[in-house]
């Protein structure tokens, strides 16, 4: 036993030491990639660009379309949803719902997120599209905006169907849009809950991804497995500032499955590190605003702005350039006004930052106006004497 957790240290450190270049991080995966979840950049890939079928990392695509309904506004958490006969009839991995039976959108979400459930999935597809294959046209039309290329969805739950495939590529790149809606990780995080069912009996659901409990800062997000798919897994894990994103494709068994994943984001983790270069709580300035309570406003990003970099890399140095248009109220805070630019030593834009205002600022209406240019030219006055 001792010989054996010498022998897992040494890969541990080995695999930290080599580039992803010199070695095969995912040897028992047809298809693999690490991704930043911040920037967006590959660090590995291994024929992430074939078409392979997802199996039920299929529902990955499925809960992005959910959650932007919710956060949308189309529907709510607490909507109730009634089980069809389609529904209840999936086969596969499911929660066991029966036909006719009401479930919130809340309980689906964990039952699809956590059990992979097939019959949830198709129940959240009817309910927000209206049919499940309403909801598979849109799985497709979402995929077309997210410039997805080898991406071809027959159905919101994995079961094996012809011309049902997605790449580890596009596969990465659905999941990076889904963890942005950070709700999600509530649930696929959570190694085992329940179900609770109309008659009062529960359903114990018990996560799929393993990786939730036994690796280090793993929060999600779906594995997969059909016959014809292989063993499948697409997992994110977040350390301190930094986050990956990993997808291995058609594995031979589960073990192995978790043994690729494990290499790619120790790979990630051991060699790259995610570094603040602008703090979302920096000023960026202050912006004269006209017919507002107030003149200036303080400008201020959407969200930090990090470089992925080496562990041993410095911050390179940046220039930034911001335009000078006078804002015209009322804007409020998370209101996109303008674009940072960001410029390396050479003078290129490697980089366009959202801009916005640190507070709210009111429109004024004629008579507080008028009020307003009183005060001031009466205080002026008061200066001059």
């Amino acid at each position: 036993m001792k010989r054996i957790w010498l022998f897992l240290l040494g890969m541990f450190f080995w695999i930290g030491m080599v580039s992803a270049e010199e070695v095969d991080l995912a040897p028992n995966s047809k298809s693999a990639i690490l991704m930043s979840y911040d920037t967006g950049e590959v660090l590995y890939e291994k024929n992430a660009e074939e078409a392979l079928p997802p199996a039920s990392m299929t529902k990955i695509m499925s809960m992005l379309l959910i959650m932007e309904a919710i956060d949308g506004g189309r529907i709510s958490w607490d909507d109730m949803v009634v089980v069809s006969d389609h529904a209840s009839s999936m086969g596969g991995s499911q929660v066991f719902l029966q036909t006719g039976e009401k479930y919130s959108v809340r309980e689906l979400v964990k039952g699809i997120a956590i059990a992979s459930g097939n019959d949830a999935v198709v129940a959240m597809a009817e309910f927000v599209e209206g049919s499940e294959e309403a909801f598979v046209q849109k799985m497709n039309e979402r995929a077309l905006e997210l410039g997805l290329e080898h991406s071809t969805f027959k159905n919101p739950h994995g079961l094996d169907m012809d011309g049902h495939q997605v790449s580890a590529k596009d596969m990465a790149v659905i999941a990076r849009e889904l963890i942005s809606h950070e709700d999600i990780l509530e649930f696929s995080s959570t190694y085992e809950d329940y179900l609770k069912k109309n008659d009062g009996s529960s359903v114990w659901l018990v996560n799929t991804n393993k990786l939730v409990r036994f690796y280090n800062g793993v929060d999600g997000l779906k594995t997969g497995y059909t016959s014809n798919a292989g063993y499948c897994l697409t997992a994110t894990a977040k350390r301190e500032n930094t986050r990956f994103i990993t997808v291995v494709m058609g594995v031979e068994n589960s073990n192995l499955r978790s043994s690729d994943t494990t290499n790619l984001l120790n790979y990630g983790f051991s060699n790259y590190v995610n570094k603040i270069v602008l703090s979302k709580e920096s000023s960026l300035g202050k912006r004269k605003v006209e017919m507002g309570n107030k003149d200036y406003v303080d400008l201020v990003l959407t969200k930090d702005y990090t470089r992925l970099l080496k562990k041993q890399d410095s911050l390179p140095n940046y220039n930034y350039f911001l335009d000078k248009e006078v804002l015209v109220a009322p804007v409020k805070r998370g209101d996109i006004i303008a674009k940072l630019e960001v410029k390396n030593e050479n003078g290129e834009v490697i980089d366009q930052l959202d801009v916005t205002v640190q507070e709210d600022i009111v429109e004024l209406n004629f008579f507080e106006i008028w009020l307003k240019n009183i005060n001031r030219f009466t205080i002026g006055k008061m200066f001059l004497k």
